[in-house]
C-alpha cells in the first residue's frame, strides 16, 4: 500500500506539471475528425444484418451527441440496429426496474464500481467473450481491467474515463483581476477572495446534482488524508465520524461557508446544475456569472455549448493541493452486458478498441483509459495533455470514492451521500451532525 500510495502522488505531480501547459501509437479508424492517425481498422467485427440493440447511459446533450456518433460506426461496420435508451441519473434504478420488468437493455454504461459488483452478484451481467476480451489484454493497463472485473470475471470495458482533479476557468476573469493560477489550497481561497473584490463571483458549484459534491470532498480527502485512508474510507472501514473527515469538512466549509466565494451564494449552488455551472462560467463576456469551476475534463463537451474556445478562453489547472499534493482521482463509465447475444459482444470488443475511442476522442470532451489510442486523436491539447497524464500514471490513480460504494449510498439523487454532502452545502458549519448523518447512511447501504 505504501509503494501505491507514493507512486500515486508522483502521478499527481506528474499531472501538475502536464497541466501547466494547457494553453492551448497505433493504428486507428476514422471517425469524422480532422486529427492525425491512420484510417485503418484495428478490430475485426461480425456482420449482424437484422440484428437490434438497445444501450442505455446517463449521457445527455453534447455527450449523448458524441456517443451516438460512436455507435453510429458500430452501425454501420456490422449492419446492427442500435437504439440509444437515456437512463437518467438513477442508473441502478433504471436498470433494476427494467430486469423486473424481464427487458433490461443489452448493453448499459455504469458509472458506479458499486453497481458493477451489485449487478454481478444478482447474476445480472454477461461475462466478456473471448473478442473482447483480447481487446481489453491488448489495451488496457491491469487496472482497468479490474475495475471492471467481479471476482476475477471480467464483465466490463472501461470505454470512458475522466479525471476529476482539475479547475477550468475563465481567462478573461483571471486576467482582469490580475490573479494566476494557484497551486495548493490557501492560494485557492486567495485567488477566490481577489476575484471577488474584481466584480466577478468566483466560484461555480453545481450543488442540485449531488454527485459534484462528493468529487469537491474526495478531491479534498485524498489530498489531506493521503491515499491509504482514501480506500479504507471507500470501503467503510473506518467510519465517516473520523477525524480525518471532520478536517476534511472543515477545509471544504473554507469555501461552502463563504457565500461570497460562490456563484449565487449557498442557495444558487444548491440550484444549479452541473452542466449550467460549466456554461455560467463561460458565458457572458466580460461579466460571466463565475470565474472557476471544479470539474472533471468532460466539462469541455459543456464549454463547446457556449462561444468559448477551450485552450484560450477556458483553460485549466490541477486540483489544489491541500495535503503535500494535488489528488488525482478518475471516474469513468464502463460498458457492460445484460444480455448474451453476438451483437452485444460484438459492441462490447469495439469499445475496446481504439477505433471506438478514437471517434470520440475527436469530437471532443472525452478521455480514455485505452493506453494504445494515438494521443493525435484528441481535438486539443488540453485533452491531449489531459489524456496522457492519466495514461502516464498507469495503475496509480484513486477511482472516485463514491462510484466505489453501494448505490444506495454514494449513487443515488436524494439520498445518502448526494443528499448528505448537499445538506453541507446548506448548512455547512454543521459538521459534526454531517458526519453522522454519513456514517448512518454509509452503515446502512454497507451493512454494517
Amino acid at each position: 500500500m505504501a509503494g501505491r500510495a507514493t507512486t500515486a502522488l508522483a502521478a499527481a505531480a506528474a499531472l501538475a506539471l502536464a497541466l501547466a501547459g494547457c494553453g492551448g501509437g497505433t493504428k486507428d479508424e476514422a471517425g469524422g475528425g480532422a486529427t492525425g492517425g491512420s484510417t485503418a481498422p484495428t478490430v475485426r467485427l461480425p456482420r449482424l444484418n437484422g440484428q437490434k440493440l438497445q444501450v442505455t447511459a446517463v449521457w445527455t446533450g453534447p455527450e449523448r451527441e458524441n456517443f451516438v456518433k460512436v455507435l453510429d460506426e458500430f452501425e454501420k461496420r456490422t449492419g446492427a440496429k442500435v437504439d440509444f435508451v437515456p437512463s437518467g441519473d438513477d442508473m441502478a434504478g433504471f436498470i433494476g426496474s427494467k430486469v423486473a420488468g424481464g427487458g433490461p437493455p443489452d448493453i448499459a454504461m455504469l458509472q458506479q464500481v458499486g453497481v458493477l459488483n451489485e449487478f454481478a452478484q444478482k447474476g445480472w451481467l454477461k461475462p466478456l467473450g473471448a473478442a473482447a476480451r483480447a481487446q481489453l489484454a491488448k489495451n488496457y493497463t491491469k487496472g482497468w481491467q479490474d475495475l471492471g472485473a467481479h471476482k476475477g470475471t471480467p464483465y466490463g470495458v472501461y470505454f470512458k474515463a475522466s479525471n476529476k482533479s482539475l479547475v477550468w476557468y475563465n481567462a478573461k476573469a483571471f486576467e482582469n483581476a490580475g490573479v494566476a493560477e494557484p497551486k495548493d489550497w490557501k492560494g485557492f481561497l486567495k485567488t477566490a477572495q481577489t476575484l471577488a473584490e474584481s466584480g466577478v463571483e468566483p466560484v461555480s458549484v453545481g450543488g442540485s446534482d449531488g454527485w459534484t459534491l462528493t468529487d469537491w470532498f474526495e478531491n479534498v480527502y485524498l489530498s489531506q488524508a493521503g491515499p491509504e485512508k482514501y480506500d479504507r474510507l471507500a470501503r467503510h472501514e473506518i467510519k465517516w465520524t473520523d477525524p480525518s473527515v471532520e478536517q476534511a469538512l472543515t477545509t471544504l466549509g473554507q469555501l461552502f461557508g463563504r457565500k461570497d466565494l460562490l456563484a449565487g451564494g449557498n442557495s444558487g449552488a444548491l440550484a444549479t446544475d452541473f452542466p449550467t455551472s460549466v456554461t455560467q462560467t463561460f458565458s457572458g463576456g466580460d461579466a460571466p456569472k463565475a470565474a472557476m469551476v471544479s470539474s472533471a475534463d468532460f466539462a469541455a463537451a459543456n464549454i463547446t455549448q457556449t462561444k468559448s474556445k477551450v485552450g484560450t478562453d477556458a483553460k485549466v489547472f490541477a486540483f489544489p493541493a491541500v495535503g503535500a499534493k494535488s489528488p488525482v482521482v478518475t471516474g469513468g463509465d464502463v460498458a457492460v452486458a445484460l444480455k448474451d447475444s453476438k451483437a452485444s459482444q460484438a459492441l462490447l470488443t469495439f469499445l475496446a478498441s481504439t477505433d471506438a475511442a478514437k471517434i470520440w476522442a475527436q469530437a471532443g470532451g472525452f478521455i480514455s483509459p485505452n493506453k494504445e489510442l494515438d494521443q493525435a486523436a484528441y481535438a486539443n491539447s488540453v485533452m491531449r495533455k489531459i489524456a496522457k497524464a492519466l495514461v502516464a500514471a498507469g495503475d496509480d490513480f484513486r477511482f472516485d470514492m463514491s462510484d466505489q460504494a453501494p448505490a444506495s449510498f454514494g449513487g443515488k439523487p436524494g439520498q445518502g451521500e448526494w443528499k448528505d454532502l448537499q445538506d453541507f452545502l446548506k448548512s455547512p458549519k454543521d459538521i459534526a451532525g454531517t458526519q453522522a448523518q454519513l456514517e448512518k447512511d454509509a452503515a446502512k447501504s454497507f451493512g454494517r
